[in-house]
């Protein structure tokens, strides 16, 4: 097959739960790449009733954001795409951390008092006990509230199989660690564990990279930094960015 020709077929697979993998697909393809979905998780939407004596609302993820209710509460958010989502759901009092639970935990230190009231922790289903720790050892009363449920896939889908044997995936994108477990394990049950020798395995953040270890990817990289521009900077455009030796 011409050079010209493999280069064009050349495909990444995403692995983020929708609604986000329709977004990250509409970018890869924006910069000349073939977009193949592969959700490693399903998020259902559960409802949530925030406390009344909740001085604010702290979310974790996009997903979070858009499970919350209307209510005249202060929003604080991981990450500024998770900030804009809450305001997208009409909340006008919203500050944004620099992407990670430890910046997180840090604004809401700098900002917020323990005796102004309870904190309401927004969350996914086994999600951000850490952060919840973290903060109650700053003095916060913390109520964590689950108001997503985050369901392993239960096989890869079709398109993704057959894009993996043929060898077509360059690269792979991957924004938890617990989507990239499943992800793995996916991989394995299919028979194509091995196959990973062949991908680039692309990380949110080191802690996603370091689950990523347990599978011989041909390169792993991280972004620079937690957001979904550095993921894809990390990717680059089609036409000018090399295969893996």
């Amino acid at each position: 097959m011409p050079r010209q020709a493999a280069r064009a077929s050349r495909a990444i697979l995403i692995t983020r739960p929708e609604p986000g993998a329709a977004e990250s697909a509409r970018a890869v393809a924006a910069l000349g790449w073939e977009a193949v979905l592969a959700p490693a998780l399903t998020l259902t939407a559960l409802p949530l009733k925030a406390p009344g004596n909740c001085q604010a609302i702290i979310v974790t993820s996009r997903a979070a954001a858009r499970a919350l209710p209307p209510a005249v509460l202060p929003v604080i958010a991981v990450g500024e795409a998770t900030a804009t989502e809450a305001r997208a759901r009409g909340f006008a009092d919203v500050r944004a951390a620099a992407g990670d639970a430890q910046a997180l935990a840090a604004l809401i230190g700098a900002t917020l008092k323990p005796e102004a009231g309870t904190l309401c922790l927004a969350v996914g289903e086994g999600y951000a006990l850490d952060l919840a720790s973290a903060l109650r050892a700053k003095g916060f009363r913390v109520l964590r509230r689950v108001v997503y449920a985050a369901r392993p896939s239960a096989a890869l889908p079709a398109e993704a199989l057959q894009a993996i044997r043929e060898r077509r995936i360059h690269a792979a994108l991957f924004t938890s660690p617990r989507s990239a477990l499943v992800a793995m394990r996916l991989l394995a049950d299919a028979g194509l564990h091995k196959a990973a020798q062949n991908i680039i395995a692309i990380a949110l953040s080191p802690r996603i990279a370091a689950a990523l270890a347990a599978l011989p990817w041909a390169e792993i990289r991280t972004a620079s930094r937690p957001d979904h521009a550095a993921l894809l900077a990390c990717l680059g455009p089609a036409d000018v960015l090399k295969a893996p030796a």
